[in-house]
């Protein structure tokens, strides 16, 4: 049978490496792999925060969108467009959210509580809601007012498990993430000036997506005197990122949230130790005894698990073991993009609200 064709609208560039990103990519192209004609529409890159000019070009290119094709809208766009062209759009919405936009570091008060009432507004008119897990849910639920029932998990995929290590000497700690407040590279660098007296190095692996918070990181390297053992590598390509996880004796993040955490996935995949922030939705990727979680903003606890993971051989063993069998079975690409199919199937067939 012929399936419906969909769009899948998403600000900037769909290639840029980010976890909400190559989700995007991931699910566009398993969609297409399943059967399903999904035509990519490029927003302006300027959202969450677009001008007059890109607020109106991106409602009408979501006007434009015919009223028998289901629209799934990324939620850099769908929680920031202004709600008044959510109502001009005919198509039936299907909202992919992440993480609430009013919950990404470094917003002022002011902008947080406009995104969470424009999002709570705009949530009322999707036809339906895909989230990466089960965290996410239950933000939507408890604070936006969503219904359980318009609600779908498709959490994402990931390759099959690579648990292949070839550890670097001395031990190597890797953290990947954009380079952006929310990941909490800052703390990191804080809690590392405080285990010093240990044998380890460092890489933090990340696009400079916040120039600014980037350039801070590299002062802060400078001013801890890490520069020596830390090396902030920026972005690179999926093998060289694949061999230093191979590389890598353990993982770290110090996130200030996640709605899901694709790289605790990919650590995972990797059978790395981990050390971590119980934020968001860490708790629900990240299985009990595959590491250690600390609260976030804290460096001198993010250190203490740092040293205790780097000191204790037989934690970090136990802990690498209970992360590969949980990488092994992770969903694949195909399992998110099945669930994001039975909801377009389902919006196919729904009246208009």
């Amino acid at each position: 049978m012929t399936k419906t064709p969909a769009v899948f609208a998403i600000p900037g560039d769909i290639t840029t490496k980010t976890g909400g990103y190559i989700y995007e990519n991931r699910l566009l192209h398993g969609l297409r792999d399943a059967g399903r004609p999904v035509r990519h529409l490029e927003l302006p890159a300027s959202f969450p925060d677009p001008d007059a000019q890109d607020m109106a070009a991106a409602i009408a290119a979501l006007v434009a969108v015919p009223a028998n094709m289901p629209l799934i809208i990324d939620g850099l766009a769908f929680g920031a467009v202004e709600t008044r062209g959510l109502d001009a759009v005919k198509a039936p919405i299907c909202a992919m959210i992440h993480h609430p936009l009013a919950l990404e570091a470094g917003l002022s008060a002011e902008r947080s509580a406009l995104l969470s009432r424009r999002e709570a507004d705009n949530l009322a008119r999707a036809a339906h809601v895909v989230v990466p897990s089960p965290h996410t849910a239950s933000v939507l639920q408890t604070d936006y007012g969503v219904a359980a029932d318009r609600i779908s998990i498709a959490a994402p995929g990931f390759p099959p498990a690579d648990p292949v290590r070839q550890e670097e000497c001395p031990p190597m700690i890797l953290s990947v993430g954009i380079l952006h407040p929310r990941k909490g590279h800052d703390i990191l660098l804080r809690a590392l000036a405080r285990i010093v007296d240990l044998d380890w190095r460092a890489k933090i692996v990340g696009a400079r997506y916040d120039h600014a918070y980037a350039d801070g990181l590299d002062r802060l390297n400078a001013s801890l005197g890490l520069t020596g053992r830390v090396t902030v590598t920026g972005m690179v390509d999926d093998k060289a990122l694949r061999e230093r996880y191979r590389a890598a004796s353990l993982f770290a993040l110090a996130t200030r949230y996640e709605g899901y955490g694709i790289v605790l996935g990919e650590a995972l995949c990797h059978g790395l130790p981990i050390v971590t922030c119980g934020t968001g939705a860490v708790p629900d990727t990240v299985p009990r005894g595959a590491g250690l979680l600390v609260s976030a903003n804290e460096p001198g606890a993010f250190a203490d698990a740092l040293r205790r993971m780097l000191s204790d051989s037989v934690l970090r063993r136990r802990s690498a073991l209970v992360s590969a069998k949980a990488g092994r079975v992770l969903p694949s690409w195909a399992d998110t993009a099945a669930v994001m199919d039975q909801v377009l199937d389902s919006l196919a067939v729904q009246p208009i609200p």
